[in-house]
C-alpha cells in the first residue's frame, strides 16, 4: 500500500492512541510533507508544557516519532507546493491541511494508487473531494 501520511497518523501510532490506523502494517511506500517532523515535534513539546511530561518521556517519544519517519519520502515544501495550498480547494481547510494536500496531490501524479491516511476529518473530506482514497477517518 502506497500512502500519503499526515502528522495525526504518525502521533496516533507513536503514542499508542485508540484509532490508530488500521493499514499501518500493510504500507510499502510512506511519503509526506516536510511539514510532519515539524508538525509532531512541535505536539510533543507542548504537551511538555502543558502537562509537565518528564523530559525521559519526551525525549523517548521524540525518539520513536524520528524513527517512525525515518522510512518516509518527504516531499519538500517549495513554491509549487505552496502556491497550489494557497489556491481554492473544494472544501474548508486550514493552511497546514492545504500544504499536506498539496503534497499529496504531487505524488499522486507519481504514484496513480497513491492513497492519503488521515485522522482528521477536514483533510480527509478535501482529499475525497479531489478523487483521492482516503483510510484513518470515515467521512460521510
Amino acid at each position: 500500500m502506497n500512502l500519503y501520511v499526515d502528522s495525526s497518523v504518525v502521533l496516533r501510532i507513536v503514542l499508542g492512541e485508540d484509532g490508530s490506523l488500521a493499514q499501518w502494517s500493510r504500507i510499502r511506500r510512506a511519503c509526506s510533507s516536510e511539514l510532519v517532523r515539524l508538525e509532531c515535534l512541535r505536539t510533543i513539546d507542548r504537551a511538555r508544557l502543558r502537562r509537565a511530561i518528564p523530559d525521559s518521556e519526551i525525549a523517548t517519544r521524540r525518539a520513536a516519532v524520528l524513527e517512525v519517519l525515518t522510512g518516509f519520502e518527504f516531499i519538500p515544501i517549495d513554491e509549487e507546493i505552496l502556491r497550489r495550498a494557497s489556491d481554492a480547494f473544494p472544501t474548508s481547510l486550514g493552511s497546514l491541511d492545504a500544504i499536506h494536500l498539496a503534497s499529496a496531490l504531487r505524488v499522486q501524479g507519481e504514484v496513480p494508487d497513491l492513497a492519503l491516511a488521515t485522522h482528521d476529518v477536514e483533510l480527509a473530506t478535501a482529499a475525497r473531494a479531489l478523487g483521492l482514497r482516503v483510510f484513518g477517518v470515515t467521512v460521510r
